[in-house]
Formats: C-alpha cells, sequence, structure tokens
C-alpha cells in the first residue's frame, strides 16, 4: 500500500512541476493565455474547469508547461479549410477543435485566422511504430477522394452554421447544396447534405511485371492480389488498354488500416458477460400510438390488418420482447426502456424524446427504422458516445463513428458471391435482361471478368454463343437477371440440357418474384442448385428450433424474418454492453451468430457495417441449405 502511495505522490508532484501560475491580467482571454504558453485552451480548460464559464482579473490559472502535457500547435486558416478538412488534416475530431477554441469560433470560421489543434503525441507514433514494422521504404503515396452524400433532418434550435460545422462545411457551402434554407431554417426540413473525404493509400516497395498472352486487367488484379484502381494509378497507360508484352508497374505490398486486422473469430459471448454492473438499453421502435389513437378513418383492428409498417414493428417488438426476458432469465443486469417513435417519412420525435429524457448513462440505442431517423438518433447522442444499432434499414448514409448498421448491404451480399466463384476457381457467365441495365453496369464496372451472354434478334438466349462462354472440367456459375416467367422457364430448361456437358449451377442476386411463377418447376431450380446471397442464413440447429417453437407458443404464430431480427439484434446488443469491455471494443474484437443472423461489424470508409452474410442453395430434398 505504501509502495502506491509512492508512486500516486511522486506522479503527482512531477505533473506540478510541470505547470506553470499566470494571474489573469484586465481583458485577456483563455485564446490569449494559450497562444502565450504555446499551448491549446482546452490544456487550460483542462487544469481549470472552472475557467470554461469565463475567467476574471487577478485569477490564477495553472497552465501546462509547452511539452510536458500539452501538444497543441496553431493552424492558420486559408481560404476554403472547414473545421472538418482541419480535423482531417491533424487527424482529431471537430468538436474537440470547436472546444480547444470556444471563443476563437465564436462567430464561425475565418480566412487567417489562427486557431489551436492537437498533434500525436510521441507516445502515439512509439506504438504505431511497434504494431506496424514495414519491411520496404514507401515509395509513394496516393490520395484517393470518395464523396458521401445524405440528408439531415432540422430539429429545434440548431443553426445553419452549427449543421454545416457538423458536417465539416461552411454555411455558404450549406447554403449552395440547400437554396431554401438562405431566408432561415424550418424545424422537420430535409436538407441535403454532401462531404469529401479523402484516404491516403501507401504504395511500398514498387516491382514490375510483364503482360502475359490473353491477360486481362481484372485477372491481372487476382494473379498479382492488387487492386484494379492500384494498378491504374501506377500505369496510367493501361488508360488505353492492356497489351501482351507490357510492362507495369506493381506495389509489392500496400499498407492500410484494414491490413493491419486479422479475422474475428465466432465467439459466444454468454461466456464472457460482466454482472458487476447495470446496463441502459433504450429501444426506439415506430409503433405510431397517438396517430393510431386519434385515427378518425380507421379502427385500431383495420390498422392491424393494413398498415404494414405498424405489422413491422410489432413482429421486431415481438422477438426483442423474447430477447430481454432471456436476459432476465439469464440473469443479466440490464434495465431496457422503449420509446414510442412517432415517425413519417420526413419527421419524428426522436429529438424531443432525447430532450426531455436523461441519456448520458445509455450502453446503446436500437433503432427507429428509418435511415434518416437513425441517422438523426446517432448525431443527437454523440455527445454521449452512445452506440445506435440501425436494425432494418437497407439504405447507407451517413458515417456516423457511433452509427452500427445491422444488415449487411446489397454491394457487400454480392461480393459474397463472387469471393465464392473466386474461391472454386469458377467460370462466370451472367444472363442479363437488357432492360436490366444497372446489373450489367455493376458487373462489367465491379467484375469485368464476367462473360455476359448475348440474345438473337429475336430476344431468345444465343445457345451457341452461351456454350462458347461455358467451360469444361471447372464450375460455371451462371447468373441469371430476366424478368419474363417464359423466358426463364426456357433458359433454365436450357441450362438443366448442358449439365451433360458442364458443371452448371444457377445464382441469383436475390430471389426475385418471377421466379416462383407455378410455371417455372421448381425442379428446375433444384437441378441447377439455385444460389443466391442472404442476410440471413437457414434454422438447422436444436436450440434454433426450441426459439420458433418458443415463440410460436407465446404468439400463436412461427417467427417471420422481422420477429428474428428483433431477437437476434436485441439479445446481440444486450450481450455486448454486458461485456467487460463494452459494446464498441467488442464488435471490433468479436462476431457472433444467433437464430438466422450474424453480425461481424467493420469500419469501412467510416461507416460502421455489418459484414455477416450467408449463401443459400435449393437443394434436391426441395430444403434450402447454406453453402459449406
Amino acid at each position: 500500500m505504501k509502495k502506491v502511495f509512492f508512486i500516486y505522490s511522486f506522479l503527482f508532484a512531477f505533473a506540478v512541476q510541470a505547470q506553470i501560475k499566470h494571474v489573469v491580467a484586465k481583458g485577456e482571454s483563455v485564446y490569449q493565455i494559450a497562444k502565450k504558453y504555446q499551448v491549446t485552451p482546452y490544456d487550460i480548460y483542462r487544469l481549470n474547469p472552472d475557467a470554461e464559464n469565463g475567467i476574471q482579473e487577478n485569477t490564477t490559472l495553472l497552465i501546462p508547461k509547452a511539452g510536458s502535457n500539452s501538444s497543441g500547435i496553431t493552424h492558420k486558416v486559408v481560404a476554403k479549410e472547414t473545421l472538418f478538412s482541419i480535423s482531417k488534416k491533424y487527424n482529431v475530431a471537430v468538436s474537440d477543435i470547436e472546444n480547444w477554441n470556444k471563443e476563437a469560433l465564436k462567430e464561425g470560421l475565418k480566412i487567417d485566422q489562427e486557431i489551436y489543434v492537437s498533434k500525436p503525441s510521441a507516445t502515439n507514433k512509439t506504438i504505431a511504430s511497434k504494431e506496424i514494422k514495414p519491411v520496404d521504404v514507401v515509395k509513394e503515396e496516393k490520395v484517393k477522394t470518395s464523396t458521401s452524400t445524405f440528408s439531415h433532418t432540422v430539429v429545434a434550435q440548431e443553426t445553419k452554421y452549427g449543421i454545416a460545422t457538423k458536417y465539416g462545411l461552411s454555411v455558404e457551402e450549406l447554403e449552395k447544396l440547400n437554396p431554401q434554407i438562405v431566408e432561415g431554417l424550418k424545424v422537420g426540413e430535409i436538407l441535403k447534405i454532401k462531404t469529401t473525404q479523402e484516404k491516403k493509400v501507401s504504395i511500398v516497395g514498387k516491382g514490375q511485371y510483364e503482360v502475359q498472352p490473353k491477360e486481362t486487367l481484372f485477372s491481372l488484379s487476382k494473379k498479382l492480389n492488387v487492386s484494379q484502381e492500384d494498378l491504374l494509378d501506377l500505369n496510367p497507360e493501361l488508360k488505353e488498354g492492356l497489351k501482351e508484352g507490357m510492362v507495369l508497374n506493381i506495389p509489392s505490398r500496400k499498407i492500410t488500416r484494414d491490413s493491419i486486422f486479422s479475422a474475428k473469430s465466432k465467439v459466444d459471448l454468454l461466456k464472457t458477460v460482466d454482472k458487476t454492473s447495470q446496463k441502459e438499453l433504450v429501444l426506439f421502435l415506430p409503433f405510431n400510438i397517438n396517430k393510431i389513437e386519434n385515427d378518425s378513418l380507421k379502427t385500431k383492428t383495420e390498422h392491424l390488418k393494413t398498415n404494414k409498417f405498424l405489422n413491422l414493428t410489432l413482429d421486431f417488438y415481438a422477438g426483442a420482447l423474447m430477447a430481454i426476458d432471456s436476459a432476465k432469465v439469464l440473469g443479466l443486469p440490464v434495465n431496457i426502456k422503449i420509446y414510442d417513435v412517432e415517425s413519417s417519412k420526413y419527421s419524428s420525435n426522436v429529438a424531443s424524446i432525447i430532450t426531455k429524457n436523461d441519456f448520458s448513462k445509455v450502453d446503446a440505442v436500437i433503432g427507429p427504422f428509418q435511415n434518416s431517423h437513425v441517422e438523426n438518433t446517432a448525431q443527437l447522442l454523440s455527445k454521449y458516445n452512445i452506440p445506435v444499432i440501425s436494425p432494418l434499414s437497407k439504405e447507407k448514409g451517413l458515417a456516423l463513428p457511433n452509427l452500427y448498421y445491422a444488415i449487411p448491404s446489397e454491394e457487400k451480399l454480392k461480393a459474397n458471391l463472387f469471393t465464392h466463384f473466386k474461391e472454386k476457381n469458377g467460370n462466370v457467365v451472367a444472363i442479363i435482361s437488357t432492360k436490366k441495365t444497372a446489373s450489367r453496369d455493376y458487373l462489367t464496372s465491379n467484375f469485368p471478368e464476367t462473360k455476359l451472354a448475348t440474345f438473337n434478334d429475336k430476344g431468345a438466349l444465343d445457345i451457341a454463343n452461351l456454350k462458347t462462354q461455358l467451360v469444361k472440367g471447372k464450375p460455371n456459375f451462371v447468373i441469371l437477371e430476366i424478368e419474363k416467367a417464359g423466358t426463364i422457364l426456357s433458359i433454365t430448361n436450357t441450362l438443366k440440357n448442358l449439365q451433360k456437358e458442364y458443371e452448371i449451377q444457377l445464382v441469383v442476386f436475390e430471389v426475385y418474384d418471377a421466379l416462383n411463377f407455378e410455371e417455372i418447376p421448381i425442379k428446375n431450380l433444384t437441378a441447377l442448385k439455385m444460389m443466391y446471397p442472404s442476410a440471413n442464413k437457414v434454422i438447422t440447429t436444436p436450440e434454433e428450433f426450441i426459439f420458433a417453437k418458443e415463440f410460436k407458443k407465446d404468439n400463436n404464430i412461427s417467427p417471420n424474418t422481422a420477429a428474428i431480427k428483433g431477437f437476434d439484434i436485441t439479445f446481440d446488443t444486450i450481450l455486448r454492453i454486458c461485456q467487460e469491455e463494452g459494446f464498441v471494443d467488442s464488435v471490433s474484437k468479436y462476431k457472433t451468430e444467433y437464430v438466422e443472423n450474424s453480425f461481424d461489424y467493420s469500419n469501412e470508409n467510416g461507416a460502421n457495417n455489418n459484414n455477416g452474410c450467408y449463401l443459400l442453395y435449393y437443394d434436391n430434398d426441395l430444403t434450402i441449405k447454406q453453402v459449406q
């Protein structure tokens, strides 16, 4: 105990020696004092909390010595700079810059203005050098720019300056994107937001490669494990076409943030729950009870019969209740609050709920359902760093550090398919309707090695040409996107006949309505083992069947997809906030799996997306199975 006290006393004495006492002169501001001692205003506030409410003449302030605890530097604002661009330059948060420069930024950011920012400490640099040890010297750096467009719903007391600052825009840029707000903002108004992000990629140890006969840009990118974009960056002449014998510059190693993380292991979080501290979980569910009760045209029964959104909410809620009951049975120390979100497409009462209630101790929030409202929720709760889980929206909009999208994106599902094709060394042919231009463009842009089948003058599939595109001795994955049932029937019959000569598996991006027409025999689809990507797996284990049985016992109906998502997302969130490290660290370390859904979150371009997805196929015994 004496040893612990001695160490504490030594550290305290060292901290005092690293400080300076300053007596405030008449008319002096924290900003001026910080500039005088080459520290940030934040450093002064940290040692003198009362100074945040203002300073008075003859007050004594403790100032850290420059170079001790302070890491402040002065930045001079240039034309077109925003708080967002400055925060990216110094790798700090916009909110931190605002805290360090409260007085200076009262009237907004101005050209030639000097503000304080923080620079990376020597300690952080040392840690980084230990974690990543580049073998080669960096030869070249590429800055890749990406633009994101999304929406923002104006809430009470928001200002144009506040909204612009939040997204790293100037007020002028915000008004240019939304001319209707020049005269003023209106609560509930939907604003268009556009931000530009720069991602720096280091190319290390540039080598060379000679193009061989019949090679394509796609095959080279796979062979060399280099993206087509990087090949084009290093070899601008490729824009004119790839030629045999051409000598290309290639990166021997590419350092990105993703490359320093290994694949996460799937774990059972029940084994590591921490029951020593109480946790708080909030669900924002759009019941719209007031609207239903005040509706003079429809009864509650009629709403239940016709209101699809209400039924979706009730299904999700039923699944969530089972997760909450399970947590109680397991003795998990979680307090659950459920708020009725009154929402429409363009407005909700989320801001009002958050304003009227204390969210400072909440560990996670699930919902609302609509993307714009869940984004607004995450923005409003960002000051508490509360994780907000978007449970049902497939739309991916605003990238916020505390927003987690639980539904895998369409792009992720499709990418999972092509990863499988590559693992099986498959040949990929796509039979795409001429009307499905978006699908054609997607394949051409992202997977140019895919062969596109052709149609004759009468609109029928050119079978002779298709046979030249198939390869014997390896799996042929045939992607089908056709809207007419008759054409689907004809093509699937053709593919079944070709199975005598070729190994063929039918693939669709989703099980769309035309595939379910009665005139298309299910045996066609099972014979071709039709495969598709899915965010949900098939219930197979005894535990999963028990869930379905218990749900039906409580609700007199089998659980649908929304109900199972309600259970899986709620139970996963409860278990993660009950881990000793909390929700955020848990999602960065572990992936999980429950009744139908897997949760494998990763941060991609600032957005926290779930990568947990599956490949399913129709089997000969008329069941749907998971690709192993």
